[in-house]
């Protein structure tokens, strides 16, 4: 949807301007008779996705979120202040007084933006200010994708450990703001601010052995002093040696889910969804040799 390249109508607005109008908030022109112009900003830095990169699908005009999951489009619509003189063109025939211009900016382009790419807002005339669509749930979203959040942080399983059959496991995850939560972050469009929280309520654990194992914490980290008694929030015990699987080893993945709960700042609407990161882990299971 990033509008990196800028129409032929816009190309030759810009060519008819002087150099200096490159640094101009608004830079457009009549040269087909449309009402709506496309000014180029330049570039904004930021910061780029964390996991799942953030970046264009090709080919579907869609963005995606550090979820993989595609972000529908939300577009806000602001009014120029101040006003450009009644000399600029993007006037086309109009006069300051009569309606006024604003600028549309979308949600996506935003996105880009935060990757390092180009924002193309619309800028144009209306007779009357249009109506501001701006979708706070979406801007949680964005916020969650600045959290950079990833997957879980897994302590136990270890690669390196050693593990035998029949002797009770014990699963944890190390916690911080971007493996566990809780985290936080703001993102604004049109004057909308919207904070989000988000922290992992459970992690779903599938064992490799054809079991899962759901914890709704992080777990309880294992001391020689429990002996071989089970984890009292987070373990599973294997039945069988990984002899057979590829590499000697189970293949373990750890998703978590992570539940965010947003407000637009002030105090009005607010909101909760679900995103989820998964984590993967080798374990290798051996047996008890008792020699006599």
């Amino acid at each position: 949807m990033l509008a990196t390249v800028v129409s032929a109508a816009a190309l030759c607005a810009l060519a008819a301007l002087p150099a200096h109008a490159e640094d101009d908030p608004v830079i457009g022109g009549d040269c087909d008779g449309a009402s709506s112009f496309v000014t180029v900003c330049r570039q904004e830095g930021g910061t780029p996705g964390g996991q799942g990169q953030t970046g264009d699908q090709p080919g579907t005009g869609a963005r995606t979120g550090n979820d993989g999951k595609p972000r529908p489009q939300t577009c806000a619509v602001e009014r120029l202040d101040p006003q450009p003189p009644a000399s600029n063109p993007i006037w086309n025939g109009h006069k300051p007084g009569d309606g006024a211009i604003y600028t549309r900016v979308c949600l996506n382009d935003a996105l880009g933006a935060a990757a390092g790419a180009q924002i193309v807002p619309q800028v144009f005339w209306a007779a009357e200010a249009p109506a501001v669509n701006v979708d706070p749930e979406q801007l949680a979203r964005q916020a969650v994708d600045r959290m950079l959040l990833t997957g879980p942080d897994i302590a136990s399983p270890r690669a390196a450990g050693k593990y035998i059959v029949g002797v009770p496991m014990w699963m944890w995850v190390n916690e911080s703001p971007t493996t566990y939560g809780p985290n936080t972050a703001s993102a604004s469009l049109a004057g909308v601010t919207v904070t989000a929280k988000a922290k992992v309520t459970e992690i779903d654990w599938a064992m490799g052995d054809g079991n899962a194992v759901t914890c709704r914490g992080p777990g309880t980290v294992y001391q020689a002093s429990y002996g071989k008694q089970e984890s009292p929030t987070c373990g599973h015990t294997y039945s069988r040696t990984s002899a057979s699987r590829s590499g000697g080893k189970y293949s373990v993945n750890a998703t978590a889910t992570w539940t965010v709960d947003w407000q637009v700042n002030g105090g009005g609407e607010a909101g909760q969804f679900t995103e989820t990161r998964q984590s993967q882990a080798q374990v290798a299971m051996g047996e008890l040799q008792v020699v006599r």
